[in-house]
């Protein structure tokens, strides 16, 4: 966890890799939870016995959207900037589901400050390069140019 003390620090650190989270495990619970808030109840998600018989994965696994969605819980993980009141996600300029998240997978979160923006009043528009990696795989499950605004 790194911490600053405000947005005019946060931006001395743009082109550095922020951090790195702890691993979470994606678990089965979450994936249908998710299923039932979004009403994406594809079986390669939900339905166990025919994941495991269908799926190359062998198993159900993590919707795309998902894995992205934990970003703000990494972020928060990741960094603090204690004279921010008040951040919003912006958007993303950039997203790819690089490989599929079986349901018990350890994912993680590294983190790096790539553009920090001036915006009015007393804000910064940061967008982050965000990559998800998969305990034991190299290759991510996702990578993403994620885009927040934080307010002091």
């Amino acid at each position: 966890m790194q911490n600053f003390p405000d947005l005019a620090t946060l931006k001395t650190h743009i082109g550095q890799e922020i951090g790195i989270t702890p691993y979470m495990t994606v678990t089965q619970e979450m994936i249908n939870d998710f299923a039932k808030a979004t009403q994406d109840f594809q079986w390669i998600h939900v339905d166990v016995e025919m994941a495991n018989k269908m799926s190359p994965f062998k198993t159900p696994v993590a919707h795309g959207f998902l894995t992205l969605s934990l970003a703000p819980k990494f972020m928060s993980d990741l960094f603090k900037v204690e004279s921010v009141k008040m951040g919003v996600n912006y958007g993303a300029n950039k997203i790819r589901f690089t490989s599929a998240v079986p349901s018990g997978s350890q994912v993680r979160m590294r983190a790096s400050l790539i553009e920090a923006e001036e915006v009015k009043p007393s804000g910064l528009r940061i967008t982050m390069n965000c990559i998800f990696e998969i305990e034991g795989q190299e290759k991510p499950a996702c990578v993403a140019e994620l885009i927040s605004l934080l307010y002091e």
